[in-house]
């Protein structure tokens, strides 16, 4: 049944995916679908607005309009059924971190393999197109299967620059186009590297050209075996 009653609306063109209204939500309301905040069914949301507060973007208003009755009984059974969205967590939220130097946070014995990360979170899905450290940024944009193939990642790839990460195979490539198009519009990035197979670099080319940007990129082919077939 719908009743005339307040209930939030999301601006996505604000949103950023940050993720903080999610754990906001009580009732278990909202989720991070494509990269943004979506409200999962109006019988969720109670109107009340504890997640406004909590948007760093103001991209959640309190509107009134038809919307289904608020349904107390079915929030707490989707709260005790759904499973945590990956983007709900502290950790992901901005940071900029400061690089492992060699020797710290190592055992006694082993050997020294110092992090390069400059920042998290590092998954495009949920990485903000308006993160302050992509100004300016030397970025590497990587398929996420390389690090995994590539021994010597963070030193060759990570170091002094901002990591992206995306599975091109898996993942929602229009959507990656957009949210690239998106990004290289807003954001001076000095440079590019795209170490892959080749399915991401497509989705760079084509998120270039739409964003009307002639960024320097260099392309890195890298094998399953960890070797780099154009180092």
């Amino acid at each position: 049944m719908k009743i005339t009653r307040k209930i939030i609306a999301i601006n996505e063109e604000k949103c950023d995916g940050c993720g903080l209204c999610v754990t906001a939500c009580a009732e278990g309301a909202l989720q991070i679908i494509d990269g943004k905040a979506r409200l999962v069914s109006e019988i969720y949301c109670d109107g009340l607005g504890a997640c406004l507060g909590e948007c760093p973007r103001g991209a959640i208003d309190m509107i009134e309009r038809d919307a289904d009755v608020f349904d107390e009984q079915a929030a707490a059974n989707h709260l005790h059924h759904r499973e945590e969205p990956p983007c709900a967590c502290p950790g992901s939220m901005i940071r900029e971190l400061r690089p492992v130097m060699a020797g710290e946070g190592k055992a006694a014995g082993e050997a020294a393999q110092p992090s390069q990360l400059k920042n998290w979170p590092v998954q495009l899905m949920l990485l903000p197109v308006n993160a302050p450290y992509l100004a300016g940024a030397d970025v590497v944009i990587a398929a996420d299967c390389v690090p995994c193939a590539f021994g010597d990642f963070h030193r060759r790839f990570v170091k002094n620059r901002i990591l992206i990460i995306a599975c091109p195979k898996l993942d929602n490539a229009a959507f990656y186009v957009e949210k690239l198009t998106e990004m290289f519009a807003k954001n001076d990035i000095r440079s590019l590297e795209v170490p892959c197979c080749g399915g991401l670099v497509r989705i760079v080319q084509t998120a270039m050209q739409q964003a009307g940007k002639k960024i320097p990129v260099t392309f890195t082919k890298v094998a399953i075996d960890g070797g780099m077939i154009n180092p």
